[in-house]
């Protein structure tokens, strides 16, 4: 078994550093020193607490260029939607900072019995993430933020090639003032995470990644009752109704396809358009597609960077081949280009149906689904054809309508309007079905990993 990982740069396929695994004993220790650390921080007054989260967000405001860099070479990532990642984690350290402590506040009523009751909200201790590479700083901030204006301790597992960003979020939280030990970075293998997860001085788990692995962790943590989030994989669909604005679906679509390089989550993957705009959508679609600028991430002029991994374009490369060889068609992309890094071009699959990798399963890169539908009743039905359930969007000039489609008949977690989304700081984050459960943002993810403790005198 190897005793170290190696980050890769995925533009060059060079290596960029070497970090050794700690040991199992290692990690224990790391646990303990963080509930350690826990049990102070949860007695520092939670105005005190949201002084440090407001300082960290400005750290990462200080450090932006340079933090961009890292993550555009650890994981391939165009410098200015590293940019974007970073303008959003210095957004969730001010709302958290400034909305957190009303967001904790007790909750005092009077019972129905006679008497008072309080609810008030404790934290819970240790927090363990376990987060994926595709965007190496926000994963993070998004769940050990809140957890840390609530109180907890976090303790963090981040994809092996992003170790260099793992450390240097650390390094920002603690020059922002936040105890030592407090957040902590294990370098470790998935043996040893299962020790972590079994710790009795772990009270929660949170997970960003594929429904597969969301399983297996989240049946780890059931038999230990632990509570967790699971935040994982989808296949988004995006639909084009009849009174769309065609040139704004086109545009939009475009970007949510490739935006990060295609491996969103959230991102725009299945591209469901009705039958009476379907050959005006196609066609402006596929042009845009396949006029998308491939290249070197650090180029202020590429529009879609390398895959994160060999392994992941190897991947995305085989389920169109699949596709194809059950009935999709390549209307633009779809092979891989020659020379270094793990290059994947813009791609857009037609004749997409059930039983292909197009229809049935996340395509992790800037590869897209193009489906045609009789009308709005029928693209409804193919949109909720899935196991998963994250995120969705519709085009319509008829707000009113895109509403009421979104608010009962889309079977997701969030719905964009003619806009294409990654998170908003106060709305919440989360999905359905496959795509997992529990909610970030908004106020919502600050209340997943505390007790909501009754307190009641009775008369």
């Amino acid at each position: 078994m190897s005793t170290n990982v190696t980050t890769i740069n995925p533009a060059t396929g060079k290596e960029i550093k070497t970090y050794e695994l700690m040991t199992e004993e290692q990690t224990l220790k790391a646990v303990e020193k963080c509930h350690d650390a826990f049990t102070k921080w949860k007695a520092t007054p939670i105005e005190e607490r949201g002084k440090i989260i407001q300082n960290i967000g400005e750290k990462f405001k200080e450090q932006k260029e340079e933090f961009a860099q890292l993550m555009t070479e650890e994981m391939g990532k165009i410098i200015a939607h590293g940019n974007d990642e970073l303008d959003l984690c210095a957004a969730i350290c001010e709302y958290t900072a400034a909305t957190g402590a009303e967001e904790l506040a007790d909750e005092e009523k009077e019972l129905a019995g006679g008497g008072k009751g309080i609810v008030s909200y404790s934290p819970l201790g240790v927090i363990y993430g376990i987060q994926p590479w595709n965007f190496p700083a926000y994963q993070v901030v998004r769940y050990s933020i809140v957890n840390l204006m609530a109180g907890n301790g976090i303790l963090l597992k981040h994809a092996a090639n992003v170790t260099g960003s793992a450390l240097k979020l650390k390094e920002i939280y603690e020059e922002a003032g936040l105890p030592k030990d407090l957040f902590s970075v294990l370098i470790i293998d998935h043996d040893v995470s299962e020790k972590i997860i079994e710790h009795d001085l772990v009270r929660g788990v949170t997970f960003t990644g594929s429904a597969g692995a969301g399983r297996k962790i989240g049946e780890q943590a059931g038999k230990n009752i632990k509570k967790t989030v699971l935040e994982l994989g989808s296949n988004d669909a995006y639909i084009v109704l009849e009174d769309a604005d065609v040139e704004l679906a086109i545009k939009t679509c475009t970007e949510g396809r490739i935006y990060n390089n295609g491996e969103t989550c959230v991102a725009a993957k299945r591209f469901i358009v009705v039958d009476a705009v379907y050959d005006q959508f196609k066609k402006g679609f596929v042009e845009s597609m396949n006029n998308i600028k491939l290249g070197d991430p650090t180029d202020e002029n590429t529009q879609l960077g390398p895959m994160a991994r060999k392994d992941l374009r190897e991947k995305i490369h085989n389920q169109v081949k699949e596709s194809i060889e059950n009935g999709a068609e390549v209307l633009c992309g779809g092979e891989i280009p020659e020379g270094d890094g793990y290059y994947y071009p813009s791609t857009v699959l037609g004749n997409v149906k059930p039983g292909q990798p197009a229809y049935d399963d996340e395509l992790f890169g800037p590869v897209a689904s193009l489906i045609k539908a009789k009308d709005q009743d029928d693209a409804m039905r193919i949109a909720n054809d899935s196991r998963f359930g994250l995120g969705g969007g519709i085009f319509s000039k008829d707000e009113d309508k895109a509403i009421e489609l979104a608010q009962n008949h889309f079977d997701t977690g969030m719905v964009f309007i003619n806009s294409f989304g990654i998170a908003q700081v106060d709305m919440p984050f989360g999905g359905v079905k496959n795509s997992g459960f529990g909610r970030e943002h908004g106020g919502f993810g600050i209340k997943e990993f505390v007790n909501a403790k009754g307190i009641s005198i009775l008369k």
